[in-house]
């Protein structure tokens, strides 16, 4: 990054020269010319007010001896009659001379009583700059000098600039160093200390950049401590059922156990292979929810359809449990993925079942409100302590561990819920009082 300040730096300053060179040359030869019109037309006015010319003409024997002491230096002087005739020129003999009444000074004089124009020589590098001056007796007097071209001047200009270039680039280096290296310190020094928030920016403009950057880290130090945290409740949760069925195996394996025994033993191990089971497709379903990028199905279908056939599905199962279960409400078009949204209804009335009280009751009810597909959830079961109702989301989370092992619950079935619910931008809220039930409502 300062590398690449510092090459900018250095491309900046030699288009600001370069600009500056040629917009400064620019300038000063067009002051220059102005400055060259006003010496050509101070010069003519001066010569016209001499008489000179004016005596002189007529005298068609001694008009040139009468002019030949006029001292020109390097002002050519020009003299024409009122039919273009050059009667003078102080650098050429006349003889030689065309007509000049074509020449376009000359015809602005003889119409507006004077006139000017530049005449460039791309060979020789160099301007002719005429100012011609309509006399009392009809003729003009022309003056002219010559003056090198703009692009004379800026050939010759060349090596300077170079020079001068040169040295500010340098000067521009020198400078970008010290001042990358003092703009970077404190984005540095930032990037040091992300863990304090209290840490002072020397830049107001960093703070956004600064609080985006903190946020971030922190949330990657939460999901490193979530991931570390759940593989640890994974293992645990994993060991248990495990560990059950190795030590049942084992009493079957030395015959310590008698045939009833056996028959105990054995719905022991069904029932913590079926948790073990449950765990791992739950640990699979998270895994390849947390996955975004992973394609769903998403088509627009009807949350009540979907929400009525896990109830059926799920009767029996609530029979088992001495739960009543109901449904009732009307069509609700979703654009969804219908496999998930299956899954996290049938989490929602599980998790209502099995956390209920004997001769419960869950109903399940999906409405239109304002325009937005709801599906609420409502039970008559344990209720949660409101102090944890922020918590039942959490992966391996559980209100009541002892009756959650009892009634098979693995923990995850409300994290499933949640993530499923993001994925389809849903929100969902939650209302429970302890010991009487909760109701969650997820808003489509």
């Amino acid at each position: 990054m300062k590398k690449k300040i510092n090459i900018r730096l250095g491309v900046i300053a030699l288009i600001a020269i370069i600009t500056t060179a040629l917009g400064v040359t620019l300038a000063y030869y067009n002051l220059f010319q102005v400055q060259v019109r006003n010496d050509l037309k101070q010069n003519a006015k001066l010569l016209m007010e001499t008489e000179v010319f004016q005596n002189a003409y007529g005298q068609a024997d001694g008009k040139t001896e009468a002019l030949n002491h006029l001292s020109s230096g390097n002002l050519r002087i020009t003299w024409i009659d009122e039919d273009g005739t050059v009667l003078f020129d102080n650098d050429t003999d006349v003889t030689g001379l065309s007509n000049h009444l074509d020449r376009p000074e000359i015809q602005q004089a003889l119409k507006f009583g004077e006139g000017e124009s530049i005449r460039k020589s791309d060979t020789m590098n160099m301007s002719t700059f005429y100012y011609a001056l309509l006399l009392e007796n009809g003729t003009v007097l022309r003056v002219s000098t010559q003056a090198r071209t703009i692009t004379s001047v800026l050939v010759s200009a060349i090596p300077v600039i170079l020079v001068i270039s040169i040295f500010i680039l340098l000067v521009c280096i020198l400078l970008g160093h010290f001042l990358t290296r003092n703009l970077m310190r404190p984005i540095e020094e930032v990037a040091e200390n992300l863990d304090e928030p209290n840490t002072t920016l020397v830049y107001k403009e960093l703070e956004p950049f600064a609080d985006k950057i903190r946020s971030q880290h922190e949330n990657i130090l939460a999901a490193a401590k979530s991931r570390q945290d759940f593989t640890a409740n994974v293992s645990h949760e994993l060991k248990t059922p495990i560990t059950a069925i190795s030590g049942y195996a084992e009493l079957i394996e030395n015959q310590i156990v008698d045939g009833e025994a056996e028959i105990h033993i054995a719905k022991q191990i069904r029932q913590n292979s079926d948790r073990l089971l449950s765990l791992i497709n739950d640990i699979i379903q998270l895994s390849e929810l947390d996955h975004n990028e992973l394609p769903r199905k998403f088509e627009q279908v009807d949350l009540y359809s979907i929400a009525k056939d896990c109830v059926e599905d799920l009767r029996s199962f609530a029979d088992s449990k001495s739960v009543t279960l109901s449904f009732d409400g009307t069509a609700a078009g979703i654009t969804a993925d219908p496999t998930l949204i299956r899954e996290m209804v049938d989490n929602l009335v599980q998790n209502a079942i099995r956390y209920n009280k004997e001769n419960g009751h869950v109903q399940v009810f999906v409405t239109i409100e304002n325009g937005h597909s709801i599906i609420s959830v409502k039970d008559t079961g344990i209720g949660i302590p409101a102090d944890q109702l922020d918590r039942v989301f959490e992966r391996f989370y559980r209100v009541d561990k002892s009756r959650s092992r009892e009634t098979g619950g693995t923990g995850l079935g409300l994290a499933i819920v949640k993530h499923i619910a993001e994925i389809h931008s849903a929100e969902i809220s939650i209302n429970s009082t302890l010991g009487e039930g909760t109701e969650i409502v997820i808003n489509f």
